[in-house]
């Protein structure tokens, strides 16, 4: 539910988007994904932040307001 708020509170700035490692592996492989739960913020296309382990909803939104615009 905390990536679904985040979706909502960050749509038209962010694309907020979930991606199931254990359906693709390759993806988690290219991004070095070794530990989930995992926040990968990306701006052009290159990875700018990581999160990973549980995080409070409060540690998500500020990572993602950093890298967006208000």
């Amino acid at each position: 539910p905390t990536v679904e708020r985040m979706a909502e509170e960050f749509a038209g700035r962010a694309v907020v988007a979930k991606l199931n490692v254990d359906e693709n592996p390759h993806t988690a492989r290219r991004f070095g994904i070794s530990g989930i739960p995992a926040l990968y913020i990306f701006r052009r296309g290159q990875v700018v932040e990581r999160l990973v382990g549980a995080q409070p909803a409060s540690a998500l939104r500020q990572a993602l307001a950093r890298h967006t615009a208000a």
